[in-house]
């Protein structure tokens, strides 16, 4: 293509085309020959396994006995049909997951007609694998056979095979999937029968749908993989759209597990789509994965399911849809209208996966080439998504199990159930979204020595907050004490918590109370899953992990939070602005009064504390046993009223500024005994415990500033005139966004605290830091905004250590004030300060380009710091970005390295 036509190339094609040249599996002449030749070794080593060779559960003695099955013996026979299917059957295998699906056909002779009740099935399939993996690892020294299991489920393990020797191809293995197509009558699997005799309430019987499935999906295997190989033929863009969704997919560990969405599951969804005309042939493979996305979030459809009809069928029976509607909360149905291919999909990982479409959806129209960093290329795990993360240590509990490891569903599966429904319960409306997940079955686990060593991995649990005010309520009101019954049963699921109180308006209700101090009420959701889990699951305190508050010991100032001040320091400030306006005694009179220290917009690390010497004449307070031999003044802009009466030259400007502050600091000695001090620059006020640093702007370097001015007149504005407008507008805008997100102070103060325990101080400054934060919330796909300090700083790191600064420059807009006219201005001023680039790469400045508004050149806060040259001595930039994904707070890599996801 010539330089024209790339030119006119959507530049996200561009990038879609190079991540599927990354991540799509080239089928070259070597790899086919390596999957061959391993497919062959396991057919040669189950053909050496004699026929009528007796079968008995001491092959499995612990998988047999716990699921609960007998009469288990059966003589082993080949099997008929070993063939491969899965992505790899339509070339759709995406690193890095290489891995093969064999089917091999369980045969008829080795079940009995009643082998679907109590397990017998599950017994059996799970023995003819321990024979076909003992063979193996007799006959074939050129293959290692570990276990795993088929999406999560412990009753349906899955053989991987990997050849022995070292490979061009890292981490490929075939994996044995056995399938049992006709095996069973399909009306004994009927969703509402019992196959569980274990499973009653009395003398009736309950039904058992999800163990059917899990028996029919056995059965129609080869069949629905055999529809979608069909569908799939030809169709290039539609097996990229797959690849393309399947990245998506595994790129969020919340939606890619065994309760949500696979691989699998997303070519039913796309095949579907194609066979009822919702895609068609001329579309790209973008334009299907926004479709599918689409249809994903808004479709109308999930609320009956989706059903494939059968050749000559002209609708899926009304009946049959109620049926399955009725018990599944998700319905995908196969064209045999026997299988709900999604029934291990529940309503909270439905809930999640459309949330994904939906933030999906919005990276497509809000961020820059079609948001293919945000879908393809950034992590969304649980740490980073979640503003709560929980772990569960449930080994050795023996309550999970309690009344069995398997009855119609998995007793891991009936535990995620209980604490997701616990948690729902007792947070209310306090939470938008919560997430239980138990990954208990990793690959490499002894599945024949049975089903109580799958405990190891712990259970996590992340929550979304729905607003900082209604997770954060002191009280939580409950039924009013005249409904007797709902009273009652609050008053079971709190125990001691719950107390009957009367409030404001009259009303008496139940109701549960969290009392703690301003600074840590974040902790009030700690403590109710706390007080939730060990009441309902007697689950001590020491299993409970929960990422809250580990790092907010860096920001106590003794045993408290300096933010405990924070009331005083605005009270003073608030006392001081009145008494500067009301001033007379001068010839022009304050106007406005503006704070500038990052103290006053709640984002300094450390509040100062109140100085018990610090205070108005005459009005002394009791020294403390240790008090702090120096004061940290805080700087406020002060403005004047409007004069045409100012001289034009700098220095005498620079004099009268000097007598108006002189003035002023003498006006409040005189008139309310507060004691100042001043100098050439500025006059501090000392004033109910703190030092307040007054600085005049001037009205004609304001005007110059706020004017659209060329180069030649911005050298004409004073530099300390500059400096002061230039915080002035930064301080607004920080403090707007305080208002709009409660939380963004503490994330701010985290990170201040971190680069400072990192000696990035000196080059990364503080309002360089809260715009890096404030663009966290401003642009927080494919995240929501944070609603957590610890999930705020996580991706602060990540925002350090992943954006690329060479090449993309930071734009901040708090206020939606940048027209399309300003970004262009951002963008030629960027490239401008790249061009050098092209000459030195390592000469970049400077390199870390950040706009607002009001600094279009990124000048203010890092035109000379960070700095990218090598054999400074300044701390270079490339050190931060090293050490930002590292999370070196000290003492706490551990911490958060344990409540990363699990595999």
């Amino acid at each position: 293509m010539d330089s024209d036509g790339l030119a006119a190339t959507d530049p996200t094609e561009i990038k879609v085309g190079e991540l599927l040249k990354e991540v799509v599996l080239d089928h070259f002449p070597a790899f086919s020959k390596l999957v061959d030749d391993t497919v062959s070794a396991i057919k040669r080593a189950i053909a050496k396994i004699p026929d009528d060779l007796k079968v008995t559960a001491d092959e499995a003695p612990g998988f047999v006995r716990d699921i609960g099955a007998d009469k288990v013996e059966f003589k082993f026979k080949k099997p008929k049909y070993i063939e491969i299917g899965g992505s790899y059957s339509i070339q759709c295998v995406t690193k890095p997951e290489l891995n093969v699906d064999l089917f091999v056909r369980l045969p008829k002779e080795c079940f009995l007609e009643k082998d679907y009740l109590n397990y017998r099935y599950h017994a059996k399939r799970c023995l003819y694998l321990c024979i076909i993996k003992k063979y193996m690892k007799r006959k074939s020294s050129a293959l290692r056979v570990e276990w795993s299991t088929l999406q999560n489920e412990a009753r349906k393990p899955v053989l991987l095979v990997f050849p022995a020797e070292k490979l061009e191809v890292p981490g490929f293995f075939v994996r044995i999937i056995p399938t049992a197509p006709s095996l069973f009558n399909i009306s004994k699997l009927n969703v509402k029968r019992n196959n569980v005799r274990a499973l009653n309430q009395g003398d009736v019987l309950q039904p058992t749908p999800i163990y059917n499935s899990s028996i029919l999906e056995d059965m129609f295997l080869e069949e629905n993989a055999e529809f979608v190989r069909k569908t799939f033929h030809g169709l290039r863009e539609l097996r990229e759209a797959l690849i393309l969704l399947k990245v998506w997919a595994r790129r969020r560990s919340s939606i890619h597990v065994h309760d949500c969405l696979n691989g699998f599951l997303i070519s039913i969804i796309l095949a579907y789509l194609a066979t009822h005309d919702k895609i068609n042939n001329s579309l790209k493979a973008v334009q299907i994965v926004r479709i599918t996305l689409d249809f994903l979030a808004t479709s109308k459809l999930w609320s009956r399911g989706l059903y494939f009809k059968e050749q000559g069928q002209d609708c899926f029976p009304k009946e049959e849809r109620m049926q399955y509607k009725e018990i599944f909360p998700v319905v995908i149905c196969d064209s045999s209208s026997h299988v709900n291919l999604a029934y291990r999909m529940t309503s909270a990982g439905f809930i999640e996966l459309q949330d994904e479409a939906h933030l999906a959806l919005k990276c497509i129209q809000k961020c820059i080439d079609g948001g293919f960093d945000e879908l393809f290329m950034t992590k969304v795990d649980f740490p980073a998504k979640y503003d709560y993360c929980i772990r569960l240590k449930l080994q050795g509990n023996s309550e999970v199990y309690a009344s069995g490891f398997c009855l119609d569903d998995e007793c891991w599966r009936l535990y995620e159930r209980k604490v997701y429904s616990l948690l729902r319960q007792g947070l209310t409306d306090r939470v938008n979204f919560i997430r239980v997940v138990w990954r208990n079955t990793a690959s490499g686990c002894g599945i024949e020595n049975g089903l109580s060593t799958l405990d190891r991995e712990q259970l996590l649990i992340g929550i979304s907050v729905s607003s900082v005010e209604k997770a954060f309520r002191v009280v939580d009101v409950g039924p009013n004490a005249e409904n007797k019954d709902e009273a009652l049963k609050f008053r079971k699921f709190w125990g001691e918590k719950a107390e009957l109180r009367r409030f404001k308006d009259g009303t008496i209700a139940e109701s549960t109370v969290w009392e703690t101090e301003q600074w840590t009420r974040h902790l009030i959701l700690t403590r109710i899953v706390e007080c939730i889990l060990q009441r309902h699951l007697s689950l001590p305190k020491e299993r409970i992990v929960q990422m809250t508050d580990q790092l907010d010991f860096s920001l106590l100032n003794g045993v408290k939070d300096s933010m405990s001040h924070s009331g005083g320091l605005l009270g003073a400030l608030e006392v001081l602005s009145k008494r500067l306006r009301l001033i007379e005694d001068i010839p022009l009179r304050v106007s406005s009064v503006q704070p500038l220290d990052s103290a006053f917009r709640l984002t300094s690390v450390f509040l100062p504390e109140p100085h018990p010497l610090v205070n108005e004449k005459g009005n002394l307070t009791r020294l403390r046993t240790q008090c702090p031999s120096c004061i940290q003044p805080l700087e406020v802009m002060i403005q004047l009223e409007g004069s045409g009466n100012w001289p034009m030259d700098d220095i005498a400007i620079k004099k009268t500024k000097t007598a108006f502050l002189l003035k002023i600091g003498e006006s409040l000695e005189h008139k309310w005994g507060m004691t100042c001090t001043a100098t050439e620059d500025d006059v501090d006020v000392f004033f109910s415990g703190y030092a307040f640093r007054l600085k005049i702007l001037h009205e004609r370097g304001l005007s110059l500033l706020k004017r659209e001015v060329g180069s030649n007149q911005l050298k004409r504005v004073p530099s300390t005139d500059k400096k002061l407008f230039i915080s002035g507008q930064h301080s607004n805008m920080i403090n707007g966004l305080q208002g709009q997100y409660p939380i963004y102070g503490h994330v701010v103060r985290l990170a201040k605290r971190w680069v400072a325990s990192h000696l990035f101080s000196a080059c990364l400054v503080e309002e360089a830091v809260e715009l890096l934060v404030a663009y966290l919330f401003l642009k927080p796909l494919p995240f929501n905004a944070p609603f957590s300090r610890i999930t705020g700083f996580l991706r602060f790191l990540r925002l350090l250590a992943d954006y690329d600064w060479t090449f993309s420059a930071m734009v901040v807009d708090i206020n939606n004030d940048l027209t399309l006219y300003d970004k262009k201005e951002i963008n030629d001023n960027f490239a401008l300060s790249r061009k050098v680039y092209e000459e030195n790469p390592q000469n970049v400045n400077p390199a870390m380009f950040l706009a607002t508004a009001y600094d279009k050149e990124s000048e203010a806060w890092t035109r000379c710091a960070p700095n990218s040259l090598y054999g400074k001595s300044t701390i270079r930039f490339q050190s931060i970005m090293d050490l930002g994904q590292a999370l070196l707070l000290v003492g706490l890599k551990n911490t958060i390295e344990m409540l990363q996801p699990t595999r």
